[in-house]
């Protein structure tokens, strides 16, 4: 009787703070009407950060156990107050005053929050001090809510493991079907995004992990161009090829935000071309026509691999068709699948570097390389690898230095196979402006004894081994389940993509919230 009472109270948080939480409506709540609505009662930055922190209570700890939030900032309550009271003698920060916003748990924060990238093993060692982009953040107004859920160590710890899942912060359910996958490693922050935890969130990609669970979640996901976004505090996969991202419910929230994290910084070499010439306005880009008369290549070659997925996008051409794009059908990345091995390597050697480097940085306890992370493991494996090992661990582990030719002769192949000689090459060919495919089948079944079982998701590999932009939009949800249209385009572009998938959005709507929570997590008939 007692369990039974406790999951109706769980379908009860789940549907009423689905509309309404100290007096604030949160479903699709965007950064233009929370600034249009700021500083009356309630909303107040304070009332909109304790809206969301209830919210986090009831649906994420509570109710169907989302398990997207990894930890909430003690300080937020504060925070937002003392922004309520700058708002009042109008002194405004910037363009995200007063908005609660989560981070990925492996974006470095120097408050009380932890940073640990889903291990245990960090959880004695605090980072000296915030991220770069955090302190753009922080400068521009906004409120650190709490950090996300991720694939433990961004998904590099095992080729066997379940999307999402780790071992400080369980497995992040997908709020469509919570059964299915969310995808990652940037799971929590494109589950909270899509289930109204925040207004916005900030992933981290190297290879898929903003574009995919933004997809999976139904929520607009931007992975940047290579050096557009600061790496410096965040913890390293491969710099060939880390970037963070915004992840939104809708492009213009996208794109504010990507004006925030945007900008040179002295510390990440990546970022110079930003010295003398800083990002543009990205918002400037939302245009509802800005598919006219763009040149529009289909990648039939990352298609074809789910019959209701192909159905969507084939919808979705006839859409863009219908704004005024000039369609190219079929095109083709003529490097398609030649550059994964060398990709594998740089990310061997590439991780084992960066790991080091970094956990020296920590401060207290806790382990300061990679052959430390391997051995905590070891020595907590009830905890952290009750569903799988660390075989890309014991990989990177064996790497040599950055100095080994297979490594150099990798890092010089492979960037150039996905971007000069694949995206550059395709958009050549027939003067194309940008490419368009599927981002990734519907969501799978979670399976944390087997690990993932991904239909799709091709696409992710190009732009993110050159560096180049890649941004999904919601397209038709399959079966009550999102599914996601990609833009992929040359180095800095991200503007221009940023336009042409506005466009979209603004056509078709596409995107629905979560419904409410059904106990069996099964998607409509």
């Amino acid at each position: 009787m007692l369990k039974h009472g406790l999951l109706l109270l769980g379908v009860f948080l789940w549907a009423t703070t689905a509309k309404a939480a100290h007096g604030i409506e949160l479903e699709q709540l965007d950064l233009a009407q929370f600034e249009a609505e700021a500083g009356a009662a309630p909303w107040s930055s304070h009332g909109l950060t304790a809206a969301y922190l209830a919210r986090i209570e009831a649906i994420d700890r509570h109710g169907p156990h989302l398990r997207a939030v990894i930890e909430v900032n003690p300080d937020a309550l504060s925070i937002a107050r003392s922004l309520d009271i700058e708002r009042q003698t109008r002194r405004l920060r910037g363009p995200l005053h007063g908005a609660p916003i989560l981070l990925k748990d492996n974006i470095d924060t120097g408050d009380a929050l932890h940073t640990s990238a889903g291990s245990l093993a960090l959880m004695d060692s605090m980072p000296q001090r915030d991220a770069f982009i955090v302190r753009r953040l922080r400068a521009a107004g906004a409120v650190i809510l709490g950090k996300t859920n991720m694939s433990e160590w961004a998904n590099y710890r095992s080729k066997y493991s379940s999307s999402g899942w780790s071992g400080r912060g369980g497995l992040t359910r997908n709020p469509y079907a919570l059964e299915r996958n969310a995808c990652g490693s940037s799971s929590g922050s494109a589950v909270a995004v899509a289930a109204d935890l925040a207004l916005v969130a900030v992933g981290t990609e190297t290879d898929g992990s903003v574009v995919c669970p933004a997809a999976l979640n139904g929520i607009v996901g931007i992975k940047p161009t290579l050096g557009l976004v600061s790496r410096s505090g965040i913890i390293p996969i491969a710099a060939s090829q880390d970037t963070a991202g915004p992840m939104a419910r809708t492009v213009a929230d996208a794109a504010a935000l990507l004006n925030v994290l945007a900008g040179y910084d002295p510390e990440d070499p990546a970022t110079l071309p930003l010295k003398d010439r800083p990002p543009p306005d990205f918002t400037a880009a939302l245009r509802p026509d800005a598919l006219k008369g763009v040149r529009v290549g289909v990648l039939r070659d990352y298609a074809g691999f789910q019959e209701d997925t192909d159905a969507r996008f084939e919808q979705a051409i006839s859409i863009l068709r219908a704004l005024g794009a000039i369609i190219v059908d079929p095109v083709s990345i003529p490097t398609k699948g030649k550059f994964g091995d060398d990709e594998s390597t740089i990310l061997r050697y590439e991780f084992k570097d960066g790991i080091n480097r970094y956990l020296a940085t920590r401060r207290g306890a806790g382990p300061k390389d990679l052959a430390a992370l391997i051995a905590f493991n070891e020595t907590h494996r009830t905890q952290e690898m009750p569903w799988f090992g660390q075989d890309l661990f014991l990989q990177a582990q064996l790497a040599g230095p950055l100095t080994d030719a297979a490594y150099l002769e990798a890092h010089a192949r492979a960037p150039r196979l996905a971007g000069a000689e694949g995206i550059d090459a395709a958009l050549a060919k027939d003067g194309l402006d940008v490419l368009v495919a599927p981002t990734i089948g519907p969501a799978w079944l979670t399976d944390l004894i087997d690990g993932d079982h991904t239909v799709g998701g091709d696409i992710t590999s190009p732009p993110a081994v050159a560096g180049y932009p890649h941004i999904t939009v919601p397209m038709a949800p399959i079966h009550g389940l999102p599914v996601g249209l990609s833009f992929v385009g040359a180095a800095w572009s991200d503007a221009a993509l940023i336009g042409y998938a506005y466009a979209y959005e603004q056509a078709t709507h596409f995107r629905r919230a979560p419904p409410a929570w059904r106990p069996q997590g099964s998607p409509k008939p």
